[in-house]
C-alpha cells in the first residue's frame, strides 16, 4: 500500500469533504439525494451509538480523496452479521495509487476484527475500471438484483 495513503473513520469535521466525495460518487451513478438524506446519512455515519452504519475516508498526504460506507446486518443463513459495502469512491485524480483496494481492505479488516467474515457489494456492469479491481480481490456471484 502507498505509505502516503491513510484510512480512518469519519469524524464530525469531515462533513464538507465527505459531502464533496459522496456527491461525486452519486453523480458517477447518475443519481442524487435530497439535503435531508445528506444530513441524516452523515449523522448516522458519525454517531458512535449507531454501530450498524459506518464510514471511513481515504487520505492521501492528509487530503481526503476517497470514501467507503458499509452496513452491518443480520443474515438468515449465518449466526454472525454480514457487511454490505454500500458506497466506495476514489477521486479520479488519484486513481491507480491503490485507494479502492485500501478502502475495501479496510472494510475486510473491520469485518475480521468483528468476526463478521462476509463482505459483499454490488456495482453496475459499466463500471469496468472498478470491476477489474473487484475481480482480483473478491469472488463474483451469480446473483441478479431485483428492485421494487
Amino acid at each position: 500500500m502507498n505509505t502516503s495513503l491513510k484510512i480512518r473513520p469519519l469524524e464530525q469535521t469531515d462533513e464538507a469533504d465527505w459531502r464533496r466525495l459522496w456527491t461525486a460518487y452519486l453523480e458517477f451513478y447518475e443519481s442524487s439525494v435530497s439535503e435531508d438524506v445528506y444530513a441524516t446519512t452523515f449523522e448516522r455515519l458519525i454517531d458512535p451509538a449507531n454501530t450498524q452504519q459506518c464510514g471511513a475516508l481515504a487520505l492521501f498526504e492528509d487530503r481526503p480523496i476517497g470514501l467507503v460506507h458499509w452496513i452491518y446486518h443480520p443474515h438468515n443463513w449465518r449466526i454472525e452479521d454480514v457487511i454490505y459495502l454500500q458506497d466506495l469512491y476514489a477521486d479520479p485524480s488519484v486513481r491507480g495509487i491503490g485507494v479502492g483496494r485500501a478502502l475495501i481492505e479496510h472494510v475486510y479488516d473491520v469485518a475480521d476484527q468483528g468476526q463478521t467474515p462476509t463482505v459483499y457489494w454490488m456495482t453496475q456492469e459499466f463500471n469496468t475500471t472498478a470491476r477489474q479491481l473487484y475481480d482480483r480481490i473478491a469472488s463474483k456471484t451469480v446473483f441478479v438484483q431485483y428492485k421494487r
